[in-house]
């Protein structure tokens, strides 16, 4: 009785939404399983593409990170797929649909146990442990490209690109663009700066119309009168890179200058004339033959250039100015004063070309040659964004497989490998967790079975013929696949289908992990403070700084 009569301890404010225990568990299970299920369709040669339409325009890609970042998930537990894929993109710069796939059916395989009433940290337990066996298989069975010659290696790159390439828009041109990424990666040399691959779109023209230039180009800036009579090509020239203004600027401030004679004026005027006139006869006495500036070069400085042939441009991106001193070996001034020959740049070539309705200035031939551009042709703007998003992702994989020399067969064959490879392993473990580490055996199959159905093959027979295959004792079967072409199997590794092995190794990591936590959270606290907190910011942000005393002072 005395139990009855205790009073109702409240924790929590009232409207504080808890939900816990299996349920919730289970909830969160099916929101992740829901995300998995919107990039699945985009996986492998045949996947089918994603419109999203939002405030910032219309995005076509089947790019599994662009996917997640713009479908804008609310769902707590659904955002950790999110932000595997993000990471996936940073690290490895593919395998993101791969990534948010093998969570989602991590945690698929998991949930009969969780409504049997399996503890999940014994799922914890042996997914870890699965992982750490999946990862140790890859690196064993992993190929390494290190000591072939340059030309070999070179090869074997454009097949890891093609492979990238084949899952996306650009797939029927993916040679020719895996030959580009390639050279273009090569060309930045061991650098980590990925801003030294500039890419520029043009539109117009067909995909076969993009190049490669060993160097730097961009967009013809704005340009005064005088522009077209400067020359528009140089042989061996030298280049000046400036950080400051060629024009005449009125005063700042609203400067006042008082005369007593109205003689005087002219002397001013006269000054300042005299002090452009003087930086234009530094930039000329310097020898160079082109000169950049970050900032404006006004229509007087543009004559006076076309007039001692020397072509200029000014209001060029910091981003290419900064290319250009990297490729041409020039540092960048902030005064025209004392402009010595060390600090101006080279190029073997410059040449001004049309490139559809758009002019580009061109720097080729350049000394130490640590940079390059990529220059995209296509019909609409948006499928040039996607091919622009493409061509990241396979510079990402050359990158990464130049640095961690080693590939592993593609096309669901190192998936099927390592599952047959688990699910033997599993047999010698007594306990439960021989059951669980099988469904995550099972659970790495959803790359072969998907690209299957994505292509429109009967999945259960391929997959029956796959399972065959590397069950052979001889171990003739570990490197084969799906053959994306014919529907039937084929060794993956003979057929160029190659990936670096840090892409599988980095996507089992992260879905491994994002499954054991969103199996760890038991209970879900949703505070309405911070709910209601948004909408009274939004309401009072339009009354702030008055009537309550003067607001801080603007910057």
């Amino acid at each position: 009785m005395s139990s009855m009569m205790q009073p109702q301890i409240i924790l929590l404010k009232e409207g504080t939404d808890t939900s816990q225990g299996k349920p919730q568990l289970i909830s969160n299970m099916n929101a992740c399983m829901a995300v998995a299920d919107v990039v699945r369709t985009t996986l492998g040669p045949r996947g089918m593409d994603k419109l999203i339409h939002d405030d910032k325009g219309t995005t076509i890609s089947n790019d599994g990170a662009t996917i997640m970042k713009l479908l804008d998930i609310i769902h707590p537990a659904a955002k950790i797929l999110v932000d595997i894929a993000k990471s996936q993109d940073s690290e490895v710069g593919d395998g993101t649909t791969s990534v948010v796939l093998f969570a989602g059916e991590f945690l698929k395989e998991a949930k009969p146990f969780i409504e049997d009433g399996v503890h999940p940290q014994n799922l914890i337990r042996s997914y870890r442990t699965a992982s750490n066996l999946a990862i140790a298989k890859i690196k064993e069975l992993a190929v390494s490209i290190e000591g072939k010659s340059m030309e070999e290696k070179k090869s074997l790159l454009a097949k890891c690109a093609a492979t990238t390439l084949s899952s996306k828009l650009i797939g029927g041109e993916k040679e020719f663009f895996a030959t580009m990424v390639v050279d273009a990666v090569i060309a930045i040399g061991n650098g980590d700066r990925l801003n030294m691959i500039g890419i520029k779109k043009v539109p117009g023209g067909t995909m076969r119309d993009s190049f490669l230039v060993n160097g730097v180009a961009f967009k013809k800036t704005f340009s005064y009168a005088g522009f077209e009579q400067q020359p528009k090509k140089f042989v061996n020239p030298k280049i000046l890179l400036l950080n400051i203004e060629l024009e005449l600027k009125s005063e700042k401030e609203n400067a006042e200058i008082r005369l007593s004679d109205p003689l005087q004026y002219q002397s001013i005027v006269d000054a300042e004339w005299n002090i452009i006139y003087d930086k234009l006869d530094k930039c000329v006495e310097s020898g160079a033959k082109i000169v950049l500036s970050r900032l404006a070069i006004g229509d007087l400085a543009t004559q006076y250039f076309a007039d001692r042939d020397i072509f200029c441009a000014g209001r060029v991106t910091e981003e290419d100015l900064l290319r250009v001193a990297a490729a041409t070996g020039g540092t960048l001034q902030t005064t025209v004063n004392n402009v010595i020959d060390e600090v101006l740049g080279t190029c073997d070539l410059f040449e001004e070309r049309q490139v559809g309705n758009e002019r580009f200035n061109i720097f080729s031939g350049c000394p130490s040659g640590q940079t390059a551009t990529i220059v995209l042709r296509g019909g609409a703007d948006q499928f040039i964004e996607e091919a622009e998003r493409s061509l990241h992702d396979a510079i990402m994989i050359v990158r990464r497989a130049m640095r961690n020399s080693t590939v592993v067969a593609g096309g669901g064959a190192i998936d099927m490998e390592i599952s047959r490879y688990l699910r033997q392993h599993a047999r010698t473990i007594a306990g439960k967790s021989q059951l669980f580490i099988n469904a995550y055996a099972k659970a790495l199959e959803v790359i072969p079975r998907q690209l299957c159905d994505n292509a429109g093959f009967d999945a259960t027979d391929v997959l029956n013929k796959l399972r065959q295959k590397h069950a052979l004792p001889s171990g003739e079967g570990v490197s084969y696949g799906v053959d994306i072409n014919t529907g039937g199997i084929s060794d993956s590794f003979a057929n160029f289908v190659w990936e670096p092995a840090v892409v599988k190794i980095n996507a089992i990591n992260a879905a491994t992990e994002a499954a054991c936590l969103v199996l760890s959270v038991d209970e879900t606290v949703k505070n309405p403070k911070s709910e209601s907190a948004q909408g009274d910011a939004g309401a009072m942000g339009g009354g702030r700084g008055r009537g309550r005393g003067r607001g801080m002072r603007r910057r």
